[in-house]
């Protein structure tokens, strides 16, 4: 008796997916709001389009003695960027939906901001935020997609873990280019102490 039920559960999944062939990969087994996950996804397309724009701004724009290593981190980024909405545009397609890669909206769907940045510290640090609500953005898209959408959840996952590592790459440089720290105000260094004792014993 069991085997004739798993054999007719698998004749009615077979049946099911005779149905509705146009919807390609979405079946009746999908659990996700489809329009949801489309338009979450474009959201998450025009963040990864933005990023690959920032970073090939602050590659081109990058100078300074620290410009060579951070231009390379930036351009490493840019690409790893760019594959990251491919995928995600390809699941668009996967799911029945569009790509959106208007111009006119990126900036507006995108969760992190374009920020060109005066020089390279700020350019970093620019970055770096903008991983960081990648990180946070993404995290909630894998709760949203859950077990209701398990391709889309490890796709997330996946450039999920990609951002973090270039969070904690541009963290790394910030710390690696900022200057060190200066005395804060009214205070003095034990050099500078000296000197003062030194002038009022002359005196």
């Amino acid at each position: 008796m069991q085997r004739t039920t798993h054999i007719m559960n698998i004749e009615a999944i077979r049946e099911r997916a005779r149905q509705h062939m146009e919807r390609g990969a979405v079946t009746e087994s999908y659990g996700a709001d489809r329009d949801v996950a489309i338009q979450l996804l474009n959201d998450a397309l025009a963040t990864e389009l933005v990023c690959v724009l920032r970073y090939k701004r602050h590659y081109f724009m990058a100078s300074g003695i620290h410009a060579e290593a951070a231009a390379a981190e930036f351009s490493e980024h840019a690409a790893e960027e760019q594959e990251h909405a491919d995928r995600i545009a390809a699941r668009i397609v996967q799911l029945g939906g569009e790509p959106d890669f208007s111009p006119h909206e990126l900036v507006r769907r995108s969760h992190s901001e374009y920020v060109e940045g005066r020089d390279l510290i700020e350019m970093i640090r620019e970055n770096l935020v903008a991983e960081r609500i990648a990180i946070e953005s993404y995290t909630e898209m894998v709760r949203f997609f859950g077990t209701k959408d398990p391709t889309s959840r490890v796709l997330i996952e996946s450039i999920l873990a990609t951002e973090e590592e270039h969070a904690d790459d541009m963290s790394s440089l910030l710390q690696g280019v900022l200057p060190p720290e200066q005395p804060t105000r009214g205070t003095q260094s034990s050099a500078g102490r000296t000197s003062a004792k030194a002038r009022g014993a002359q005196a």
